[in-house]
């Protein structure tokens, strides 16, 4: 077999440790590429050993998170092949649109963000703390990513590099840095899910776009596909073409793609629909497509 790399990026919140989580993972993404590919599921079964996880969570927390009551759910995803029709209702409630509206204020007025929920107050401030970089937490994380990206890129064997959530504005910013500060050269793909890169606010910080700097971008992306769900208020801003475009016109990617209409993440818990868990995006036919494509193409 061909040493092809999948390298995933976690989101933000306490996970459960390194081996746990990464088998969690392993087992929710190969079901999304059977849903869409059963031969290529097959070959991934035999694969695991180049699923890579860069578990920068505890760096960042200093907990993990005991996730036995969860497995249940994870089981109950893996059974159910679709969104409900209570799903796509939830996705599409007048609360998830209320929502969207303040966010979408706060992200061209950051002093309204007291109109969020505590927990969308929350994530701001873990948002916040990871570009402040207190401790040089965030290098760290950044670091973990680095060391699992650097020896696949200079053996220059096929990467798909997928981030999630905070995870996408990681491996963003660690592919930055690759270009920029070690000169490193190689592509990899890009899958992004969930991922906040279209927010105005996470923008003005990432590397190459703050502190006064000409904006930059990084020279490490083949191709970039970014996937949202309906409701994920986390992607608010789905189409990452219209912030990251220039990368097109700089000739340093080959395509940028969204595919962010008709998407549902069916992921739920006693506690109803979760439209944006890593789990519910890896089961989705609509990410095991984009897997299946690149494992067959490299």
């Amino acid at each position: 077999m061909a040493n092809r790399h999948i390298v995933f990026v976690p989101g933000k919140n306490p996970k459960p440790r390194a081996a746990q989580h990464r088998e969690l993972l392993w087992r929710t993404l190969v079901e999304g590429v059977r849903r869409a590919d059963s031969h290529v599921a097959e070959e991934l079964q035999h694969g695991r050993e180049q699923f890579h996880l860069a578990s920068w969570n505890y760096l960042y927390y200093h907990k993990y998170k005991d996730v036995t009551r969860e497995i249940p759910w994870i089981d109950a995803l893996i059974n159910k092949h679709g969104p409900t029709k209570q799903d796509i209702q939830d996705a599409n409630s007048w609360k998830v649109r209320i929502s969207g509206f303040i966010l979408n204020l706060v992200d061209h007025v950051p002093v309204l963000i007291r109109l969020l929920p505590e927990d969308a107050r929350s994530t701001d401030q873990e948002i916040r703390r990871y570009f402040s970089n207190g401790d040089n937490v965030a290098a760290e994380m950044r670091k973990l990513v680095k060391h699992i990206l650097r020896p696949l890129l200079e053996k220059q064997e096929p990467v798909l590099l997928i981030g999630h959530s905070l995870g996408s504005v990681i491996a963003y910013d660690a592919l930055w840095e690759m270009t920029h500060q070690e000169k490193l050269q190689g592509k990899v793909d890009f899958l992004t899910i969930g991922s906040p890169l279209g927010m105005h606010y996470i923008q003005r910080y990432l590397m190459g776009m703050n502190g006064g700097r000409r904006k930059s971008y990084p020279g490490l992306i083949r191709h970039w596909i970014n996937l949202s769900s309906e409701g994920d208020l986390v992607s608010l801003k789905r189409n990452l073409y219209d912030s990251f475009g220039a990368m097109l016109e700089q000739g340093l990617v080959e395509s940028i793609e969204d595919h962010c209409q008709g998407i549902y993440n069916f992921f739920c818990t006693n506690e109803g629909l979760n439209s944006h868990r890593s789990f519910g995006y890896l089961v989705n036919p609509a990410v095991g497509s984009i897997i299946a494509d690149w494992w067959k193409r490299n």
